[in-house]
């Protein structure tokens, strides 16, 4: 039986969480880590829409890995390990021994994301062991959609087009620099370019450019699976705020992301009252809470 004491606090039992050990996935764990995943597709869509790519559980060229929580040959618990921390279907209980192991690899994490009372479990652990964060937003809803949205959708957004991508990628920049308060040039213009290339070539990038070639409003969709997309990088140019126009252009982001998939998510900041209150109307609803932590 697992101790339901937190394993990094000192005042658990020594033989607290005994047999469970973490590991590095490899392909041979891609079958139970599917399972796993798929209890959740919305909440998992990020590490399913990995797994659709990739075909394997085994780390990827670019040095990110999966880490799994064993109790004998049963895998309880995931969490990725890249550029960010992300658990997959991990019990709060369990976070101390992957925040230990994620420590031991020397890495450093832009973020944890997921859900709520996991990544705030991970947070915990990672300050004890002295990482400490820059920003904790500790309550984010996380939303879906499966059916027609309740407005009349903005006939202009369309798919990006890499025709476009001098004028995207500004606009990119600017919606990153206001979420997270820092530019994501700071690691290297190339590494963040490429991945917005990405998104445009394929066919994850969703805006509508004007005839004045300016970026009206932009959204991607960064996890996509044959049954979910998730929605990120919301953006409207401040030109064009505050004229009613962003339920419009979100209900064109869910006819657009219900061709690749039924239903539509995203995740977004408990105090953003204006855009909740637009995902509202345009007929999201919430199915669950996650948290962000900023590093």
């Amino acid at each position: 039986m697992l101790s339901r004491v937190a394993p990094w606090l000192t005042s658990r039992r020594d033989d607290a969480a005994a047999g469970v050990v973490v590991r590095v996935l490899d392909g041979g764990d891609t079958g139970q880590l599917l399972a796993l995943a798929h209890r959740d597709a919305v909440a998992n869509v990020f590490i399913l829409s990995h797994l659709e790519v990739a075909g394997t559980a085994s780390p990827t060229a670019g040095g990110a890995s999966i880490l799994g929580v064993f109790d004998g040959g049963t895998l309880l618990g995931a969490c990725w390990a890249g550029a960010n921390l992300v658990p997959i279907e991990l019990a709060p209980e369990l976070a101390g021994l992957v925040a230990m192991a994620a420590h031991r690899s020397g890495r450093r994490y832009a973020s944890i994301f997921g859900p709520a009372e996991t990544v705030l479990a991970i947070h915990a652990a990672l300050e004890q062991l002295g990482q400490v964060a820059h920003e904790v937003r500790d309550h984010q809803p996380l939303l879906t959609i499966s059916g027609p949205p309740a407005v009349g959708p903005e006939p202009t957004l369309g798919f990006g087009q890499l025709a476009d991508f001098d004028k995207i990628l500004p606009a990119c920049a600017a919606m990153f620099e206001e979420e997270v308060g820092y530019s994501p040039y700071l690691g290297g213009r190339e590494y963040y370019s490429r991945r917005v290339r990405s998104l445009v070539r394929q066919g994850h990038s969703l805006v509508h450019v004007n005839a004045e070639g300016q970026v009206v409003f932009k959204a991607e969709l960064g996890a996509v699976t044959q049954e979910v997309t998730q929605v990120q990088g919301v953006w409207m140019n401040p030109e064009f705020r505050g004229l009613g126009l962003s339920a419009g252009y979100m209900a064109a982001v869910v006819v657009l992301a219900q061709t690749l998939a039924p239903v539509t998510s995203l995740y977004v900041n408990d105090f953003n009252a204006k855009a909740r209150a637009t995902y509202d109307r345009v007929g999201f609803r919430q199915v669950g809470t996650f948290a962000t932590v900023l590093f």
